[in-house]
């Protein structure tokens, strides 16, 4: 991956791509979690903090099976160990369950998958009545061995007590000079142990991530899925190649999400609500009813019913709008609670307030929440009117149905249904010669 992060801990659909793995270990319903851990261990030890995992370390990286061994320590002699690897997230949980009722008490069992592209992984080797015989990797096979369409996904199952018995009998004897855990199964036919195959339900549960490249197909893949969840559910997505989604996303009856629009964290969308085109939402709730306008940024914000918001505004983390509020075009509004029916057409910034019912922004209105070392609070009463290029120096209070007249500085407590106007006198100064520019010489 060319990078200092681990290789499992880049992103895939907003989280570390081992998450993906751990997610349907989990569903398994596993006694015990151990990952092995070689380069990056400690980043990977912070991410994947969880009660239900063992973290193992691997000193050297001498292969697959030698990974194994330093995991087999911490598991139950009695029990069932299921291989999987951090870095192939599209395995499914229908393929596991499989897999693991193929091994069953006393054989083991290897995932496998039937591709038209077997360059570069290991070739599953039969004998003339099908049976399996052994795994080679790619650069051990023979030129007849490589033309072999069915690929060993890495993924096996068996009895821990298999495991333990057989694997200190894997050499390194290979172009790698690594102890494959492939190997295993050829020991353990030798020895007179069944060992099973079981094929993927979809052949893309084989795919691995190497790259960056890999990492972007798997991302399109993950994506159109969680799409597809999405649309049988009843969701209208314009085009499921143009939908991100880097959390959950929960939708009610007739959402529509148009192109290009980014989820992130945890989202709730409710009955009738309209996402436009190049929006960024994470961990918002927006009510039945509300349209969000193209290329809009919201974050950790709740928004009420029939909210009109955009296009290209932001709601920085903290804000609270009630029903039928309007945030328009360059809007910006941080921790800050905006009342019932209230609107900011365009070119405002609401900071650190808490605004009343029906409020108007003009244009260009600004609270001036920040006197360089402290943020300090705007309260806005029900019924203002605020003019355009109007700035609120907080701390300061605005009565109910009070007017502030366009272009007006206010540092000090507005009373209830006052007009105030503080922009400076007009003057006419007759006959101005306006400055020009001196001759060129």
């Amino acid at each position: 991956m060319k990078s200092d992060k681990p290789k499992v801990l880049h992103q895939l659909a907003g989280r570390p791509m081992i998450s993906h793995v751990l997610d349907t270990a989990r569903k398994l319903e596993p006694a015990r979690i151990a990952v092995v851990c070689g380069f990056g261990e400690e980043q990977i030890r912070s991410a994947l903090q969880a009660d239900d995992i063992v973290f193992v370390r691997q000193e050297e990286q001498l292969g697959t099976g030698h990974a194994v061994m330093q995991a087999l320590p911490v598991l139950d002699p009695a029990a069932t160990v299921l291989v999987l690897y951090g870095d192939t997230p599209l395995i499914s949980e229908d393929s596991l369950r499989r897999l693991i009722a193929a091994a069953g008490s006393d054989s083991l069992a290897v995932l496998t998958a039937v591709t038209d592209r077997p360059a570069g992984l290991g070739r599953i080797v039969r004998d003339d009545r099908g049976s399996f015989l052994r795994i080679v990797e790619e650069k051990d096979a023979t030129e007849e061995e490589k033309k072999i369409r069915e690929i060993n996904t890495g993924v096996c199952c068996g009895p821990v007590s298999l495991f333990r018995d057989h694997l200190g009998a894997v050499g390194n004897d290979n172009a790698q000079k690594e102890y494959y855990l492939v190997d295993l199964f050829a020991i353990a036919l030798n020895k007179g142990i069944h060992v099973a195959t079981c094929e993927v339900s979809d052949e893309r549960e084989k795919l691995g991530i190497n790259d960056h490249a890999q990492q972007a197909l798997l991302e399109r893949i993950v994506q159109e899925r969680q799409a597809e969840a999405l649309m049988a559910q009843g969701v209208t997505i314009i085009d499921p190649r143009r939908f991100d989604l880097r959390g959950s996303l929960t939708c009610g009856k007739d959402v529509v999400i148009d192109i290009n629009v980014v989820f992130e964290g945890n989202v709730k969308l409710g009955d009738n609500v309209r996402i436009g085109a190049g929006c960024v939402i994470s961990n918002c709730e927006i009510a039945a009813g509300s349209v969000i306008s193209p290329y809009s940024v919201l974050e950790s914000s709740t928004m009420g019913r029939e909210n009109t918001l955009g296009p290209f505004c932001h709601l920085r983390p903290g804000c609270s709008l009630a029903d039928r509020v309007h945030v328009g075009n360059f809007v910006e509004a941080k921790k800050s609670s905006l009342g019932e029916g209230t609107k900011a057409g365009h070119l405002t910034y609401i900071g650190d307030s808490e605004v009343g019912a029906n409020v108007n922004f003009g244009a260009g209105t600004i609270t001036c929440n920040y006197d360089g070392a402290n943020k300090h609070r705007t309260v806005i009463g029900n019924d203002v009117f605020i003019g355009s290029d109007t700035q609120l120096v907080a701390p300061v209070e605005i009565g109910n149905g009070s007017t502030l007249g366009a272009g007006s500085t206010i540092t000090k407590k507005v009373g209830e249904n006052e007009l105030v106007i503080t922009r400076v006198p007009q003057r006419h100064i007759k006959g101005w010669n306006r400055p020009k520019k001196a001759s060129d010489r």
